[in-house]
């Protein structure tokens, strides 16, 4: 039996991987008092203190507060500072939605997304610039979930953006220019994880299809040889755990989402999980082995030491094979 890694994931000093730990790994209510105090310090301490302390403080005379990071655009560019990425960021790191959040999510919602498509239709996705192409699916994604765990899945232009995005997979499937027109399996993973938030009595039939082809297309090959299509070999980030996630996709995320969506028995995912466990130290805990870029705002730890969010995603996934969780996190003998 390996030491179990829960005290570690729960000391003060590192609130957000406390915060998830208790969330994610007990299953403690949000209204848990140890709960609702760690949630409250996660934007009091490194990484996210940082990442707040960058945000545009200035105001706009027409529109009051900006909410954005590094110039008013659509938010994408320069990776990884502007800001749909500290949307991101800060959604993974758990942060409650305080006022500079709040700001910057109203600020995606109505400056990253297009009116219409390019025949004129009504659309509303996010996109990562001005070209007609750059409403992707791995965008979409990612936004569609952070959005979703900041209080504005409801809100009808997070609606509006996940709709739209569901009706084009529906149409054209996962094909995407940046991966030379052929189906990308990263923003296959990103869409999964955010539509499977979507609480099932509201999930259209647009959005029930597209989870069901995007169980579909992640289960046509073993994600642990990754032979989806691509112009190019298979990328090295797919075998590499990552904190925190960008726009590209891992094995481990991958195996979460099937698992999430009642795939954890199908044998794929059962091979996806023994490689997990094979990474594990001897202390219960797994490195970090890749990070977005260099250019972030904050540290998220260092590559090749053990991390406290990584450590987090793989026992979510490892979850209904632990034992007594609440007394210890213990990987099965």
């Amino acid at each position: 039996m390996e030491t179990a890694p829960l005290p570690w994931l729960l000391e003060p000093e590192n609130p957000s991987a406390r915060y998830l730990a208790l969330t994610e790994l007990l299953d403690r209510p949000p209204d848990d008092a140890e709960v609702v105090a760690a949630r409250a310090a996660i934007p009091n301490v490194d990484p996210a203190r940082s990442i707040l302390d960058a945000q545009f403080a200035g105001t706009d005379p027409a529109r009051g507060p900006t909410g954005y990071w590094v110039k008013p655009d659509v938010g994408y560019s320069p990776k990884y500072r502007a800001t749909v990425w500290q949307v991101l960021f800060l959604a993974q790191l758990g942060a409650p939605p305080i006022e500079p959040i709040r700001r910057a999510c109203e600020y995606v919602l109505d400056h990253s997304r297009r009116p219409t498509d390019r025949r004129g239709n009504p659309d509303g996705r996010f996109v990562a610039g001005k070209g007609a192409r750059t409403a992707i699916n791995c965008l979409n994604g990612n936004l569609l979930w952070a959005l979703g765990r900041f209080g504005y899945g409801d809100d009808p232009r997070t609606v509006e953006a996940r709709e739209a995005t569901a009706r084009a997979i529906v149409r054209r499937g996962f094909a995407c220019h940046y991966n030379g027109g052929l189906p990308c399996a990263w923003g296959c993973v990103k869409v999964l994880r955010a539509l499977l938030e979507v609480p099932t009595e509201k999930r259209s039939a647009a959005v029930k299809e597209t989870i069901e082809q995007s169980v579909e297309f992640l289960l046509s090959v073993p994600p642990l040889e990754a032979t989806y299509p691509t112009p190019s070999r298979v990328s090295d980030h797919w075998f590499k755990l990552g904190f925190p996630l960008a726009y590209r996709a891992d094995v481990l995320e991958a195996m979460t989402v099937l698992a999430e969506a009642g795939q954890r028995n199908h044998p794929h995912v059962q091979a996806g999980i023994e490689w997990l466990l094979a990474k594990q130290d001897q202390a219960g805990r797994w490195r970090l082995e890749g990070v977005p870029g260099n250019k972030m705002w904050a540290s998220f730890g260092r590559a090749g030491e053990p991390n406290k969010w990584v450590t987090l995603r793989a026992l979510v996934l490892l979850k209904p094979r632990l034992e007594n969780p609440k007394d210890g996190v213990q990987r099965e003998s």
